[in-house]
């Protein structure tokens, strides 16, 4: 029997560290057994655990390995990671280490270096003395990559120590529960990270036009609680028709009837803002006078409108390049703590691949299959809403505007 010895810091048995570890360890049918098992007495205190693996073979002992560093746990041997240059732009070395969300560090010469924006299925670039995730595309030959797992230890994310005022939205996906009570904490953990200095991103659909939340959206945007935008052609084009058609998709939003060639109308829309030179252009021309795309020009805001192969048009702002979109995107990350996925699966699924582990997430949409799509997909901090949009902005609207008037 070969052996390996792993180790667990922190608040690894309320944050369920340890039993995914457990979990993952009788999965590969390897033997274990407890060195050390240091329990924090204190809610404050950090748990320390040492388990000694045993297995059959080298590759049987590997493969545990990989999954339980991706879950936190670190090999106590303390070596160098392993570099190789990338020989192709465009292309990792074939070893690569495949990036997580989670905190990671990586272990050259003899010191542990924080990789810099955590983002899950990228590699590491070292450079400069620094090591920083970086896309598949985004690699140049030559540059100095992390490939295998020696080197390289994961930090979980662990369960908040205060709960105490957040305990209602403890659950991942909160499809029976009172929304309004949601809502108010959702908006009480914004009022937090604003207070501090953190900023609130937004990733939205078209259904928040379409279901009348637009006016919300853009009171939240004026009154300076979301400071990003990430969206596509669709959601900007419908908010732009309600600006100058007040239709949606060619519905009148105030009376729920159809317009007369009222599906000509984002063809129409898009038009004119092209003609305009853009959407900022609209709005300094008078053309928009109010909406969600007035509100993030005016207010100045970072957007993002990110577009697909299905966009008609699209808008002049509209980044029809992937790539580039994804790295307008990552910049726009920057001070990012809180997410509001709101009627959108591929635009939130795409972010959620985009973000750390540790920017709280939350997903609303009316399928909760939603949620447990961008659960599955690796974002595991999102806790889900089941409710519609335009219910959810305008109680978030109406929390936040309570806070602001002092209620």
């Amino acid at each position: 029997m070969l052996e390996r010895r792993i180790e667990l810091h922190g608040h690894v048995i309320d944050s369920l560290i340890l039993p995914r570890v457990l979990d993952a360890i009788v999965e590969h049918g390897v033997e274990y057994e407890f060195e050390r098992f240091d329990v924090g007495r204190r809610n404050e205190e950090a748990s320390h655990v040492c388990i000694r693996l045993h297995g059959r073979t080298p590759e049987a002992l590997q493969s545990l390995l990989d999954v339980l560093q991706q879950i936190g746990a670190q090999v106590p041997e303390e070596v160098d990671a392993n570099v190789e240059p990338a020989s192709v732009d465009g292309a990792f070395p074939d070893r690569f280490y495949s990036t997580t969300n989670m905190r990671t560090q990586v272990r050259i010469n003899g010191r542990w270096l924080d990789v810099e924006r955590p983002e899950m299925d990228c590699g590491i670039l070292v450079k400069n003395g620094h090591a920083e995730t970086i896309a598949m595309s985004d690699v140049s030959r030559g540059d100095i990559i992390v490939v295998g797992r020696d080197g390289v230890r994961v930090r979980p994310v662990e369960r908040e120590r205060n709960r105490q005022g957040f305990e209602f939205m403890g659950s991942e996906v909160s499809s029976e529960k009172p929304k309004g009570l949601a809502v108010e904490e959702i908006a009480a953990y914004i009022r937090t990270v604003k207070q501090r200095g953190g900023r609130v991103l937004l990733v939205g659909g078209p259904a928040i036009v379409h279901t009348g939340g637009a006016p919300w959206l853009a009171r939240l945007i004026r009154d300076g609680w979301i400071d990003v935008l990430f969206a596509g052609n669709a959601l900007a084009t419908h908010d732009l028709e309600f600006a100058l058609y007040q239709t949606s998709l060619g519905i009148y939003l105030e009376k729920g009837l159809p317009a007369e060639r009222g599906h000509e109308h984002h063809l129409r829309t898009i038009n004119r803002i092209r003609m305009a030179g853009g959407i900022a252009k609209a709005v300094e021309q008078g053309i928009v006078t109010h909406g969600i795309m007035h509100a993030a020009v005016t207010s100045g805001i970072d957007f993002v409108l990110a577009g697909s192969i299905r966009d008609d048009g699209p808008l002049p702002e509209v980044i029809t390049d992937v790539l580039q979109a994804q790295r307008a995107m990552r910049q726009s990350l920057e001070g990012v703590e809180v997410c509001l996925i709101v009627a959108t699966m591929l635009h939130g699924i795409a972010v959620g691949n985009l973000m750390p582990a540790e920017v709280r997430t939350f997903c609303v949409d009316i399928n909760p299959s939603v949620v447990t799509k961008l659960l599955d997909r690796g974002s595991f901090q999102t806790t889900g809403l089941v409710t519609d949009a335009d219910a959810f902005l305008r109680g978030l609207g109406d929390a936040l505007g309570r806070v602001e008037d002092g209620k």
